[in-house]
Formats: C-alpha cells, sequence, structure tokens
C-alpha cells in the first residue's frame, strides 16, 4: 500500500495508472463498516484509494474535534491487510490553503435533521469532500448509509457539479446488538455501550415518533431528533453531558 501525505504526491501516483478506481473517504478510527466499504469497492474496481482526514470544518465545537479518536497506526495495519492500493493522508494546511474561504453550501435538506442541530456541518463535509473528488479523481464513492443524510447531500453535490462519478451507498454495518459501528463508540464507557443499543431497537418501533423519543429518554439518552422521513426512520441522541457527550445517530428503513 502506498502512503500519500500530500496531494504532489497523490499527482504522482496517479500519474502511473489509468485503472478504474473505488473511493472511500473516512476520518480515520477504522472499524468493519469501513472495510466493508473498501471490500465493496475491491470487487467493482482495479484500484481502491482511502483517505484519512479530521475534517475540522465540519466540527461546530472544538471539543468535539479534540476528542474524535485518531488511530493512524492501526488504521494502515488494517488498510494493508484489505488490500487497499493507497493511503491519502493529507494535513490541514495542504486541504485548507485558502483559510477554509471558499465553501461548498447546499439548502434546505443540510439544514435539516443533523443540520438544525450542528449549524455548518455539512457545508464542511461537502467542502471537503469536493475537494477529496478534484484530487482523487474516483471512478467510483462508496459511503455507509449510517449517515444516511450525508449520503444524499453527497450524492446530489455529484449530480449538481457533474462530476462523473457513480456514488455507491452500503448498507449499515451493525453489531450483534444492532448498534450501528461508528468511530464514536470507541468512546462509550461500558454502561453507555449497554444503552447505546437501544437506539436501533426502538427506531424500528411501530410506535409514533414522540412515543420513540419518551423511550430514549427514559433511557437516559439525550435526544436531538427522531424523525420519519421518505420511508426512513432518522435518530440521533447523545450520551453523557458536557464536553464528553457522545453523539450517535443511526437510521431504519419503515414499513408504510
Amino acid at each position: 500500500m502506498k502512503i500519500l501525505r500530500s496531494p504532489s504526491e497523490l499527482r504522482t501516483y496517479q500519474a502511473k495508472s489509468s485503472a478504474s478506481v473505488g473511493f472511500v473517504p473516512t476520518m480515520g478510527a477504522l472499524h468493519r463498516g469501513h472495510l466493508t466499504l473498501v471490500e465493496r469497492a475491491r470487487q467493482e474496481n482495479d484500484e481502491v484509494v482511502v483517505s484519512i482526514f479530521v475534517n475540522p470544518l465540519q466540527f461546530d465545537q472544538a471539543a468535539d474535534l479534540g476528542n474524535y479518536p485518531r488511530t493512524e497506526e492501526s488504521d494502515v495495519t488494517a488498510l494493508e491487510a484489505a488490500g487497499v492500493h493507497a493511503l491519502f493522508l493529507p494535513t490541514e494546511a495542504q486541504m485548507y490553503g485558502d483559510g477554509g474561504q471558499y465553501t461548498v453550501d447546499e439548502a434546505p435538506f443540510s439544514q435539516a435533521l443533523c443540520g438544525a442541530d450542528r449549524p455548518g456541518h455539512f457545508k464542511g463535509v461537502l467542502t471537503v469532500v469536493l475537494k477529496l473528488l478534484n484530487l482523487v479523481r474516483p471512478t467510483r464513492l462508496y459511503l455507509g448509509e449510517k449517515d444516511y443524510q450525508q449520503y444524499q447531500l453527497i450524492k446530489g453535490l455529484v449530480e449538481a457539479f457533474f462530476l462523473e462519478i457513480d456514488v455507491i451507498g452500503v448498507p449499515t454495518q451493525r453489531e450483534p446488538d444492532g448498534l450501528a459501528m461508528s468511530s464514536r463508540n470507541q468512546r462509550l464507557n461500558p454502561e453507555q455501550r449497554q444503552r447505546a443499543a437501544g437506539l436501533y431497537r426502538l427506531l424500528q418501533s411501530a410506535d409514533s415518533d414522540a412515543w420513540v423519543t419518551a423511550e430514549l429518554v427514559k433511557l437516559g439518552f439525550i435526544v436531538d431528533y427522531v424523525v420519519t422521513k421518505d420511508g426512513r426512520r432518522f435518530g440521533a441522541v447523545q450520551l453523557g453531558s458536557g464536553n464528553q457527550a457522545i453523539r450517535l445517530i443511526d437510521n431504519v428503513r419503515i414499513s408504510a
């Protein structure tokens, strides 16, 4: 696996290849959900490129950015074992040489659900993804459906800017008790981890969003939202408080 630590190194790598490229953008702290994206990309492309970049522009709270797990050594080991061809590891200075002056925004979908609770979050996501797509120039882009709102926004971005990239959504990978795999799960203490499985269980309920919200509160969650929209129920909750709060999101299909 080639480790590329700058856009110039990435360009040099690209110049030696004319293969189809599957791209998996991540913020590191990799888990089986990420590796499932890699596996799908390997099946459908000649080469697989993964990026790891903890994007400061999509964090609305400095504490959340500071607490985000960074596990580069184990991530590299996992990606090598998974057969990734190249890993792109840019720095903040390289990605935001303009100081964040130029950004990409969307309305109104990005301002609902997670966007309502995290102002500017999706502007940061869309901006960094567009930069990464222009740098990597993949054939196909692979995204997990756990972040379904993000998946839809990025798909719309690709279409709106006429990028010739196929956006592939991959179903959410779950722990045996149903908890959606997430890098943030690493921050849960044992008691929180046990409670966290209740999010998926309750989102599947046939009862109303209001009832699900009330039940989540009983379990000790701080509920940002529970919303059923377009055949899916979306939920975002927090465990813990203050700077140590851990935010979890999930979504499930709801039968009509």
